[in-house]
C-alpha cells in the first residue's frame, strides 16, 4: 500500500468518525449540541482537522442525512421483501418508515427537517436520496392505479407518512393509534 493510499484511508476513517460522533451526539442531546468545538473534543482532533473534512455543521448534517437515507432505503427494502403481496408490502413499508423515523429522530431530522445543503427532486440530488425515494417507489408504483403517475402517488404517500411521523413525534397524535393510522392509509389505496 502506498503512502497516498494509507492517507486516503485514514482520511476516510476520520470522516466516518466525525459523522458517527455527530450522529451520536445529536441522538443523545439534539442537533443544537452538535458544534464543531464539541465534535473536535470528542474525536480528539483539532477543529482545523474537522474543517478539512467539512466546511461546517451544515455539511455534517448533510453527511448524516445521506447515511440515514442509505439506511432507510435498506430498511424499507428488507421490510417489503419479507412481505407477501402488495397489501402486505405497503403495510410493511409504512411500518418500516415510521419505525425508522421513531428510532432515529436526529437522523430523520437531518434528512427532512434541517438544512444539510442537499438538493431534493433535482438533477443534482445525491444518489442516496434518490435511492431512498426509489425504495418507496418500488412498492408504491404497483398500487398507484392506472390513472395515477407512480412518482406523484409515491410523493403523496411519502408526505402522509412524513406527516404521521412528525406529528406523532411532536405529541400531536396519540402513539396508541399508530397501527390504526397505517391500516387506514393502506385501506384507502386505489389498487390492492
Amino acid at each position: 500500500m502506498s503512502v497516498q493510499e494509507r492517507k486516503e484511508r485514514e482520511r476516510a476513517a476520520r470522516e466516518r468518525l466525525i459523522v458517527a460522533t455527530a450522529r451520536e451526539l445529536a441522538e443523545q442531546q439534539g442537533w443544537d449540541a452538535v458544534t464543531t468545538r464539541r465534535l473536535a473534543e470528542r474525536i480528539e482532533y483539532s477543529q482545523p482537522v474537522l474543517y478539512s473534512h467539512f466546511r461546517g455543521k451544515r455539511e455534517i448534517i448533510g453527511a448524516v442525512a445521506l447515511e440515514g437515507a442509505t439506511e432507510m432505503a435498506a430498511a424499507l427494502r428488507a421490510a417489503t421483501s419479507a412481505a407477501d403481496g402488495p397489501r402486505a408490502e405497503v403495510t410493511a413499508l409504512a411500518r418500516s418508515y415510521l419505525d425508522f423515523a421513531e428510532r432515529n429522530p436526529a437522523v430523520y431530522d437531518a434528512m427532512f427537517q434541517l438544512d444539510g445543503g442537499l438538493a431534493f427532486a433535482a438533477q443534482d440530488t445525491p444518489e442516496p436520496l434518490k435511492d431512498a425515494f426509489a425504495a418507496l417507489l418500488e412498492t408504491l408504483a404497483v398500487v398507484a392505479g392506472d390513472d395515477v403517475h407512480p412518482g406523484l402517488f409515491t410523493e403523496v404517500f411519502w408526505a402522509a407518512l412524513h406527516g404521521v411521523a412528525t406529528l406523532t413525534r411532536a405529541g400531536r397524535l396519540p402513539p396508541a393509534e399508530a397501527e390504526r393510522r397505517v391500516e387506514l392509509l393502506v385501506d384507502r389505496l386505489p389498487v390492492i
